[in-house]
């Protein structure tokens, strides 16, 4: 205490000198350095491919004053269920997760998790920051958003025999990543088993579970080609399920910030960042599934007349997810309108 007060009397009387010389005063520009926290591996494409870029975009931008330490596959401990409150709570400043992961805490996000909403990544993405932007600020107002995106169409991963049609299913486990994928996945006559991502590969290798629900992109990172031989997917331009995603920031720590540096991270944020990160993940889809190729994998995909039976699934998750909103005095049926329509316009814009 005493070493501070001098300090600061030392501090004041050489800035009353510098005054008394008539000599300016310049302000030394804030540096801020923020703590970003995930689950993945830093070689997944997400990390890799956009947040380590994003991070050099932020700090080049800003003359190196705003910096952020990435620390990947939840270094800084807790869960990745817990992502969510440790930037809310100010644990970190910045985390990302998947929203699926709290079950039933955010509801009308849950519009991106039902069967045949989604399109590819960057399409559904842009689609869900605009749905954020009319819907969710609300349902995420206890953070800063930075960005809300989804993944890739899902694609079922399973060890032998294939998932050729619903029936296939019966009788076998599947993990899941949300309430309402486990919800499909039951009423398409497996055992759904929720977790994480990160806990997957060891549930496949144990056998815990049979086969798993991801999207190709990030197969790779948890070495699912090689935990599994059989891979289903889904045509006519709608997948199977998506998940959505949250980027979120401790709204005091963004608060905090100089104006110009909030600014920057603005810029740098938003629809932007949603369909960078989409963008991204979709680009990953092709490379990943070439590895299930060249370990001879058998892939499968569900087209034309077998589309229906899994559509009819579906439709029954949707129709119990909107009896669910009405419930709770939310027009379930609008927002899965509006979910729709957005995608559609952007599929349209994208393609023009």
């Amino acid at each position: 205490m005493i070493r501070r007060a001098l300090l600061k009397s030392v501090a004041v009387g050489a800035l009353g000198a510098m005054a008394g010389l008539a000599l300016p005063v310049t302000a030394v520009a804030q540096e801020v350095t923020l703590r970003f926290h995930h689950f993945l591996s830093p070689a997944a494409p997400v990390p890799s491919q956009v947040f380590e870029p994003w991070v050099e975009r932020l700090s080049e931008a800003s003359d190196g004053r705003l910096n952020v330490e990435i620390y990947p596959s939840m270094q800084l401990g807790g869960s990745p269920g817990g992502l969510y409150d440790q930037a809310r709570e100010g644990v970190v400043d910045i985390s990302w997760m998947t929203l699926g992961w709290v079950p039933g805490r955010f509801p009308l996000v849950e519009v991106f998790d039902l069967p045949f909403i989604g399109a590819s990544a960057q399409i559904t993405s842009r689609a869900a920051w605009r749905f954020y932007e009319d819907h969710l600020t609300e349902e995420l107002g206890d953070v800063h958003v930075l960005a809300v995106h989804v993944h890739g169409p899902g694609v079922i991963h399973m060890n032998a025999p294939a998932i050729e049609s619903p029936g296939d299913l019966r009788g076998r486990s599947l993990r899941g990543p949300s309430r309402l994928v486990n919800r499909l996945i039951e009423q398409l006559g497996a055992s759904a088993v929720g977790m994480p991502a990160p806990q997957m590969p060891e549930a496949l290798s144990r056998n815990v579970i049979d086969g798993t629900v991801i999207p190709w992109e990030v197969t790779s990172a948890f070495r699912v080609q090689e935990l599994v031989d059989t891979h289903t997917e889904f045509s006519g331009g709608r997948g199977l399920y998506t998940t959505p995603f949250v980027l979120a920031m401790n709204q005091d720590a963004y608060d905090d910030l100089p104006d110009d540096l909030r600014a920057i991270l603005d810029e740098h944020s938003g629809l932007m960042l949603a369909d960078w990160i989409g963008s991204a993940m979709d680009a990953f889809d092709a490379p990943a599934r070439d590895i299930a190729v060249e370990r001879g994998n058998t892939i499968v995909t569900i087209e034309g007349a077998e589309l229906a039976a899994w559509q009819e699934a579906g439709e029954r998750v949707r129709a119990g997810w909107v009896a669910e909103m009405e419930e709770a005095g939310i027009d379930g049926a609008m927002l899965i309108a509006e979910a729709e329509r957005l995608v559609a316009e952007e599929e349209a814009a994208l393609q023009d």
